[in-house]
């Protein structure tokens, strides 16, 4: 399976080996004139929630392809969750941030306006901003063909986080923090009990997490942990700490 294709109304009817799936829209338009995909190559639709059906074209045109189903595949959703929070910053710094965590597997992402954000996302900017970060994760998806296509949430500040996050397991990368994030162990509570938490991982814009954030974030249970010894960028921390995370958790 060389590319994945999205057609989000793919769950309404249930499918079979020999089905026909039809593509059109934009997503038909872009197999077509970028992928040019031609009849008698396989390829693969998703839902972007678990499902994909795998497939060989049958009719390749400009507004509609036709793929007919030789595999039918329903991928659980993986637990626990991991939600990367990613403080605005300048450039495109925190959009390459969202497509390589994207990439890495990523189960959801929520835009920050932290302290220090150079980058103000206010009034229109803010739905504006939502839907490319969203456009940009749903790229990604189909690049590294990921069943599941991670939701983006709203613009959100320190209150509105710490709401949102109660009940998850929040991780503040912090360079100065003494505890590594290698060092942590999960899947299990001091008890022996099962973690299924979401893992919500903040990670801070360019001028770093100010310190009224990190004592408001530490009253609310969250643990602040450090890489390694350098000091990342935003658009590279994240993704840095969620490939760790893969490890610790059994899915790299």
């Amino acid at each position: 399976m060389s590319s994945l294709f999205l057609l989000d109304e793919l769950s309404v009817v249930p499918h079979q080996q020999g089905d026909v799936v039809t593509l059109g829209g934009d997503e038909a338009r872009h197999a077509a004139t970028v992928n040019r995909m031609r009849v008698g190559e396989h390829t693969a639709i998703g839902d972007g929630r678990g499902l994909i059906v795998e497939g060989v074209v049958v009719r390749a045109e400009a507004k509609e392809l036709d793929l007919a189903v030789e595999r039918v595949h329903e991928h659980p959703e993986p637990s626990p969750r991991i939600v990367l929070v990613q403080a605005l910053a300048k450039g495109d710094r925190d959009e390459l941030a969202v497509q390589t965590a994207t990439e890495l597997g990523v189960s959801g992402i929520v835009p920050w306006q932290a302290e220090r954000s150079v980058s103000r996302w206010a009034g229109p900017k803010a739905a504006k901003g939502v839907e490319r970060w969203r456009s940009i994760v749903r790229e990604a998806a189909k690049q590294s063909i990921r069943p599941f296509v991670p939701a983006v949430g709203d613009l959100v500040d320190l209150p509105e986080l710490i709401a949102e996050t109660d009940g998850c397991r929040m991780l503040v990368l912090e360079p100065s923090a003494t505890t590594r994030l290698t060092s942590l162990t999960f899947g299990a509570t001091a008890g022996g009990d099962a973690d299924d938490r979401s893992i919500i991982l903040v990670v801070g814009p360019e001028g770093g997490i100010s310190p009224r954030e990190l004592e408001k974030l530490d009253e609310a249970g969250a643990e602040t942990v450090r890489l390694g010894e350098e000091v990342l960028r935003t658009s590279s921390a994240g993704p840095a700490a969620i490939a760790v995370l893969n490890v610790a958790l059994g899915r790299w």
